[in-house]
């Protein structure tokens, strides 16, 4: 954003016309654009802005977390489309066999969303596709599937990916990477359910949440990709935050930061590439137990 700034505000001084005696363009201060950077966006273009931050965390040798992120806008007079697709996937199995399940995940599954996507949105004879967002996204994770468990043998991931198509959202979830709506009046709201044993006995009422969060197993999934024959994939359909943002993030972050404290920083700046890298900074200072990977989405009108 700061180099864009600079390359239009920011030109050299050009010699003054006849015409003017003296005016000149002249490159903006640092404070000029911190001021600028930091104003609230506006647009008359509906458009998402994404934020993306990957860390390896204080107490791993590797990273096994992944993420993706692509956004893109259709302006033209008969409709003002944006359009995102977003995944963080945290990998699991040693031996480079997480961190290769999480890439293999989210190209795999990047691959075939845009694929289906690009034509009905974006080609030169663009037709309604004859699939929902919905189906898209579960085809998708099943093709995810299989080529993690060709990648990566015994390996596997989480994964909690987001589509967007102007304000439609459909999330596709396994694990216990986690999808959240901020708003900016504080209100923050987990969108899916994490697929642990360990959460799976505190909704049975047999632990309690405190339990919960120190449990032994707490890491311990009944669903991820590239596990077993077949993939049950959780989806979420909605709408986008209209006066917030989406956060996409791994157990890195969640795991160590309480969700108010989450939500205070992703709402403390309108820059969400910097909210992430707040987000990085205070589970690192929490200890950093694990890799973090965070996505902020905001949907700007």
């Amino acid at each position: 954003m700061q180099n864009f700034l600079k390359r239009i505000f920011g030109r050299q001084p050009k010699r003054a016309s006849s015409s003017t005696s003296n005016a000149a363009t002249a490159p903006l201060s640092d404070f000029q654009l911190s001021e600028i950077i930091g104003e609230e966006p506006t647009s008359k273009l509906p458009q998402f802005i994404a934020g993306g931050a990957l860390d390896i965390g204080q107490r791993r040798d590797n990273n096994e977390d992944a993420l993706i992120s692509i956004s893109g806008a259709l302006g033209i007079e008969s409709q003002s489309q944006p359009f995102g697709f977003y995944a963080v996937a945290d990998g699991m199995g040693g031996h480079r066999n997480g961190e290769v399940a999480s890439e293999t995940a989210l190209r795999a599954l990047g691959n075939y969303v845009i694929s289906k996507l690009y034509e009905p949105l974006f080609g030169p004879n663009p037709e309604p596709t004859q699939e929902s967002l919905r189906e898209i996204m579960e085809a998708g994770v099943h093709e995810a599937h299989m080529q993690v468990k060709r990648a990566a043998p015994g390996g596997g991931c989480t994964l909690t990916a987001a589509l967007v198509l102007g304000s439609q959202l459909v999330i596709a979830h396994l694990g216990d990477s986690r999808a959240y709506s901020i708003e900016t009046d504080g209100r923050i709201k987990a969108l899916t359910r994490d697929h642990s044993l360990v959460k799976r006995l505190e909704e049975l009422g047999q632990i309690s949440s405190s339990e919960a969060a120190i449990h032994p197993q707490k890491s311990v999934l009944y669903r991820a990709l590239g596990q077993g024959n077949t993939v049950e994939v959780e989806i979420f359909t909605g709408q986008m935050p209209r006066h917030g943002s989406l956060l996409l993030c791994s157990d890195g972050l969640w795991g160590v930061v309480e969700d108010q404290d989450i939500q205070r920083i992703a709402n403390s700046t309108s820059n969400p590439h910097l909210a992430c890298q707040h987000l990085v900074e205070a589970a690192n200072a929490a200890g950093g137990p694990d890799n973090i990977a965070v996505l902020l989405i905001r949907l700007v009108n």
